[in-house]
């Protein structure tokens, strides 16, 4: 039980569930994502989208019906979903991006159809590559071979799903529209003011924040391009 459950006192603060109606909750199997920013299947079908009741249900669901994750299906209630995936019921045309709360819980997003087919994704490193191509590497793990050197490390790309095809990409810059996905920040929405070596200033609508430029996630350039909270 040990390897593939944890006791749902010491799961992630990240995660918002309830920690003493039951002892263990599903441990998501090892992914792209880290475990503060990730859940199981399972556990997101029940405890954040709730289209399931049960464990035996969110199974047979996936057993029985399509469950896509960012356009793929899916057949493990462990496979580990993480922030910004999009999760889709095409039986009961209901769509998901897994985002974060103001609060910085992980939350279950609604979104439209026409928004499960579009993913944006941060730039997290990039090298070059034979005959002087340009390997991307994603935060959702995913890897992008592309003929130009035009983007930048904290950078995102707008992507199709499944295929990764940019659609748009939304630089680091001032003006843009960003959301904080680590330290105790986590789930603010606001503008990028300004970028000073390590550091960013956020402004919200009703302050302005400091804090590191690894933490920033770009979702649009004065607007999210899609949704990405609540």
């Amino acid at each position: 039980m040990a390897q593939h459950h944890l006791k749902r006192i010491a799961a992630p603060k990240t995660w918002d569930i309830l920690r003493k109606r039951h002892v263990f909750i599903t441990r998501p199997n090892p992914g792209a994502h880290p475990l503060t920013h990730s859940t199981s299947l399972n556990t997101f079908m029940k405890e954040l989208a709730r289209v399931a009741d049960t464990r035996k249900e969110a199974k047979r669901i996936i057993k029985e019906q399509e469950v896509l994750v960012d356009g793929k299906r899916r057949h493990d209630e462990r496979y580990n979903v993480g922030f910004m995936d999009v999760i889709s019921f095409p039986k009961t045309k209901q769509h998901y991006r897994l985002g974060f709360s103001a609060k910085g819980k992980l939350q279950a997003i609604p979104i439209p159809e026409k928004e499960a087919k579009l993913k944006i994704a941060r730039i997290d490193g990039k090298r070059t590559v034979s005959k002087g191509k340009t390997q991307i590497q994603l935060s959702d793990g995913r890897t992008i071979i592309t003929d130009k050197d035009e983007y930048a490390v904290g950078d995102s790309l707008l992507i199709t799903l499944p295929e990764q095809e940019v659609k748009q990409r939304l630089a680091l810059k001032e003006g843009a529209s960003i959301i904080v996905y680590k330290g105790k920040h986590a789930g603010m929405t606001g503008t990028l003011q300004g970028i000073s070596g390590d550091a960013a200033v956020i402004k919200t609508e009703d302050k302005e924040f400091g804090t590191k430029r690894a933490y920033v996630y770009i979702t649009g350039e004065q607007q999210p391009a899609i949704t990405c909270s609540p």
